[in-house]
């Protein structure tokens, strides 16, 4: 979460392009949209069991990572995202339909948005399919979120190769659908052995062709380093910042 943050601060200021950042998680954790209420999670549970738990800089609701590829996206609010968040949502969210589409996934692009009465009060992220959204079949394949400054903007998002159904159970205290007609489910209940060198590949080149740009691989800059290590101490390892709400 820090290092999106600082990278999206270093592309504001105009110290580095729009960036792609694709990333994985080396332990169970839990991330908290920015707005949601921290008693959406069992935290007695996710400490018993050495699950971490993170509130993001972007909203929406929360994401169980664990067996996925989690990507984010930051840009200056200039240019082809200079339209506002929806208008932004559909953009990205086209370069993602794009990348499942070069892998054999054909992903449909929900472009209704839900009345306040329509919308699940479930607190789980891949429980409900918002505008900009892609799903397959009724089963919501990337859960994003996204973060608005007047000179830029943040999007995370999570594609979860597989979903533990019973430890999301206990850590957020619902019932899933255990029926076919559940609309939770991993790429891998989907499109089987997906190999995720081949996802990343396809993101990356799908990127390149909806933005017509060229995506070359780099690490963080000293500054971005510094920042990152700031914003970790200072906020998303902040008992305050995660208890907020």
């Amino acid at each position: 979460m820090a290092v999106d943050e600082a990278i999206a601060a270093s592309v504001r200021r105009g110290d580095a392009p729009a960036t792609l950042r694709v990333y994985g998680w080396d332990r169970p954790s839990v991330s908290l949209g920015s707005f949601q209420k921290i008693t959406d999670v069992d935290l007695n549970f996710c400490s018993a069991n050495n699950i971490s738990v993170v509130r993001r800089p972007t909203g929406g609701r929360a994401i169980f990572h664990g067996d996925e590829l989690t990507y984010s996206f930051s840009s200056s609010s200039a240019g082809a995202f200079s339209k506002g968040l929806l208008d932004s949502y559909r953009r990205l969210s086209e370069a993602l339909k794009a990348a499942f589409a070069a892998i054999g996934l054909p992903l449909s692009m929900k472009m209704e948005r839900e009345s306040a009465r329509n919308l699940t009060r479930s607190p789980l992220c891949f429980e409900s399919t918002s505008y900009g959204e892609l799903s397959f079949r009724g089963i919501k394949i990337v859960g994003s979120a996204q973060k608005r400054w007047k000179d830029g903007l943040l999007q995370q998002g999570s594609i979860p190769f597989a979903i533990d159904e019973g430890l999301t159970e206990r850590i957020f205290a619902v019932s899933l659908p255990q029926d076919s007609g559940s609309t939770v489910a991993g790429l891998r209940n989907i499109a089987g052995d997906l190999d995720p060198e081949e996802l990343k590949e396809a993101l990356r080149a799908a990127f390149e062709q909806t933005f017509k740009t060229r995506i070359t691989p780099d690490s963080l800059s000293p500054e971005e380093a510094r920042l990152a290590r700031e914003l970790e101490l200072r906020k998303y390892l902040s008992r305050e910042w995660l208890l907020q709400r």
